[in-house]
């Protein structure tokens, strides 16, 4: 059984899309800066990456010891796969309309893993969502790289902006899409004992 509940928590994450979802959830947080090499391993699954730079997020925050006062750490990490390959962030707009040329009319996994970990616990959840792009002309492809919002974003499109016009089908968490699944990070939430909008 719970013994401790918070009412705050550390966001160990600089995504204003992660913010806005715990927000949404009516989760306190404290942005904290994080520092963490995401580099791929050698042989190493989209998964396993996923799941294993989430952790590593926590455990890094967590020993900063930058923080105040000791309260749990959420992070999170999403990546884009598409036959297997994770894509990433694109570097520059030429790279995203590479990025968004490989997804037209192609299905690809996005996958997310949520961490909450405080000094003596960790509690972790990984979500996969199948999303199918439409057919894209070049023209389409170029006048939404022209607005700028493939930058930063994993797969180089935003399904909570006007990439969402580009997406024909999507099978599972929609959140987990736009950065953190809000179901699974509930669970996670009422697992740590931490108070949010519903518990």
């Amino acid at each position: 059984m719970m013994s401790k509940t918070y009412d705050s928590i550390y966001l160990a994450s600089g995504s204003s899309r992660r913010q806005e979802l715990l927000l949404q959830l009516g989760v306190n947080f404290i942005q904290v800066a994080n520092h963490f090499d995401e580099s791929v391993l050698t042989g190493e699954s989209p998964r396993e990456y996923v799941t294993r730079v989430a952790l590593g997020k926590a455990l890094s925050a967590l020993q900063s010891g930058a923080h105040r006062e000791e309260l749990p750490v959420l992070t999170a990490d999403t990546t884009v796969v598409h036959d297997g390959e994770p894509l990433g962030k694109p570097h520059d707009l030429e790279h995203a309309v590479e990025l968004l040329q490989r997804l037209s009319g192609q299905p690809h996994t996005v996958l997310s893993s949520v961490v909450i970990a405080t000094s003596q616990q960790q509690w972790q959840t990984t979500v996969e969502t199948e999303v199918t792009f439409a057919t894209l002309s070049e023209q389409l492809i170029e006048r939404y790289c022209q607005t700028q919002e493939p930058l930063g974003k994993a797969g180089g499109y935003a399904i909570q902006g006007l990439g969402g016009a580009l997406v024909e089908t999507i099978r599972g968490s929609y959140t987990n899409v736009v950065g953190l699944p809000i179901y699974e990070t509930r669970l996670l939430l009422e697992q740590a004992g931490i108070r949010y909008a519903l518990g």
